[in-house]
């Protein structure tokens, strides 16, 4: 049983990252060049809270109400908005920082719809969601210093011209993704079978 939890764990930070790599907020990585400040960690706190609000409105509420294909096609609509009220409330009430300050989380509404849907999906549980939600949110600090290592060995070392800067993140944003998706299959297949 442990053993499932940090294989549920490590799956949903790689999932994560392939949701990151696919153009959901991959702007916040590649561009983002200040440290990681207070704004990330109050955004990532609610993308976890909304993963875990909307997974059992999704599961709970409205699969007892209705079923099927309605449930999708509402996800990433209701996502964005509870998302965006639940950041408008802390940033503008509670906190009172510019929510739009260098931050890389930039698309926060669809990661929080994707990941929705894997806990719609994967998990039948509020243990199991809190497991993925916080390997969601952990997957996106991973990707971070992993990018951010990149750039500093980068600068240190000699790089051909047209590679210095985004090229070479996005070239090895692909590469990552590449690994963790091949991670992520092979991690999925041990927790089915486990």
């Amino acid at each position: 049983m442990n053993g499932m939890i940090f294989l549920l764990f490590i799956y949903a930070a790689f999932t994560v990252n392939i949701v990151l790599q696919c153009a959901l907020g991959i702007k916040g990585v590649v561009e983002s060049k200040s440290p990681i400040n207070i704004v990330t960690y109050i955004k990532a706190g609610i993308i976890f809270f909304t993963i875990i609000l909307l997974w059992f409105f999704f599961s709970k509420v409205l699969l007892s109400i209705a079923s099927g294909l309605f449930i999708y096609i509402l996800l990433f609509p209701v996502s964005a908005i509870i998302y965006d009220a639940l950041e408008y409330i802390i940033f503008n009430f509670l906190v009172k920082k510019d929510a739009k300050s260098d931050s890389i989380i930039n698309f926060p509404g669809g990661i929080t719809a994707v990941a929705v849907f894997i806990c719609i999906n994967i998990t039948g549980s509020i243990f199991f969601t809190i497991v993925l939600s916080l390997g969601f949110v952990s997957g996106i600090f991973l990707i971070n210093l992993i990018i951010r290592e990149i750039r500093r060995r980068a600068a240190l070392e000699a790089v051909p011209v047209f590679l210095r800067g985004k090229p070479l993140v996005l070239v090895s944003m692909g590469l990552i993704s590449l690994v963790f998706t091949t991670a992520s299959l092979l991690l999925f297949r041990m927790i089915g079978n486990g």
